[in-house]
């Protein structure tokens, strides 16, 4: 991965014998839960800053639910300049206290991060900031092709198939730009997402990109109401895959991945890990859109800080109530 600059390590690769009992086959997860700030977005958004603001900039803003944020915060003080960053209403305080412990400021901004959005631009012009976009640029998703450039260094064969979380569609771009650059352009990759955050998914469905009218998913890490345009580009290929699961089915994923693995994600991640907890290969190989059998599979594990012991219990008593049932929340 030549000239991608950052403050990345490079994650753990863990084969999961839970995982692979459940599937029939090897499974490997890269524990980008690892990260500096807790989650993958510090590969693109720390490649990103280091390219456009350096440490004579006057600093960053960026708009995120937290994960893009914690990034670019993490990102602005290893560099010593400031960083703003605008969290929308919902966000969690657990997410606030994390960036303010990174010497951002933070600001809270409308109701979805759409709204947030809108205000880091305005600040970026009023206060000559350096904006970072949490998803959609391409140095993002340079620098989050690097997760695949060490799948490539690491694995013992190419992979049968890699499974990832999609929000705005970040990761999903570095990763198939990485498996382009690495000769795996062809592997199959399957896109999760909850219903009430499936923007790319509802794309995919109407033939070109669309704005949800709101995030009814639980998982608002997931949050963006249109994906970025080259997510969408990318999942015409014929390799790519999406699927949607509800936020009762990420919620369980991320329950037995902390008694089976030992780690706690956000709901966000659970969306990639009900692929295999909640069935979604074997569906897609009974009916022939993966292989049988499957060969080495990759789960990318993309973690996120805005989850709690606290947090896992709200989220027990939403997603689990008799009056809750995210397909309810289906956009389309």
């Amino acid at each position: 991965m030549p000239g991608i600059q950052g403050f990345h390590i490079n994650s753990p690769l863990v084969e999961s014998t839970a995982m692979a009992k459940r599937l029939g086959t090897t499974v490997y997860l890269k524990m980008e839960s690892s990260q500096p700030a807790g989650s993958f977005k510090i590969r693109g958004i720390g490649h990103l800053v280091c390219k456009l603001a350096g440490s004579n900039s006057h600093g960053v803003v960026c708009a995120s639910g937290g994960n893009a944020g914690l990034a670019a915060a993490y990102a602005a003080r290893k560099l010593n300049i400031p960083a703003t960053i605008i969290l929308p209403s919902p966000s969690l305080q657990l997410v606030t206290e994390k960036l303010q412990d990174q010497g951002a400021t933070v600001k809270c901004v409308g109701k979805v991060w759409d709204d947030a959005n809108a205000e880091a631009l305005r600040l970026a012009e009023s206060e000559n900031l350096v904006y970072i976009p949490p998803f959609d640029h391409p140095l993002l998703w340079e620098g989050h092709s690097s997760v695949v450039h060490e799948l490539k260094a690491s694995l013992p064969c190419r992979p049968g198939a890699v499974v990832l979380s999609v929000g705005g569609g970040g990761l999903f771009c570095g990763v198939m730009h990485g498996l382009d650059e690495v000769g795996w352009g062809s592997v199959p990759v399957l896109c999760m997402e909850t219903f009430g955050a499936d923007c790319l998914n509802a794309a995919i469905k109407a033939g070109h990109l669309v704005t949800l009218p709101d995030i009814t998913s639980e998982a608002k890490c997931l949050g963006a109401k249109t994906a970025c345009s080259a997510a969408f580009e990318y999942s015409k290929r014929s390799n790519v895959i999406s699927e949607l699961v509800t936020d009762r089915q990420a919620l369980e994923a991320v329950e037995l991945f902390l008694d089976e693995e030992r780690v706690l994600v956000e709901l966000a991640c659970g969306a990639s890990l009900a692929a295999v907890y909640s069935g979604v290969i074997q569906r897609l190989q009974d009916e022939g859109r993966l292989p049988k059998p499957l060969g080495l599979l990759v789960v990318i594990v993309c973690g996120g800080s805005g989850v709690s012991l606290a947090q896992l219990q709200h989220l027990r008593t939403v997603c689990k109530s008799e009056n809750y049932n995210s397909h309810d929340h289906v956009n389309s």
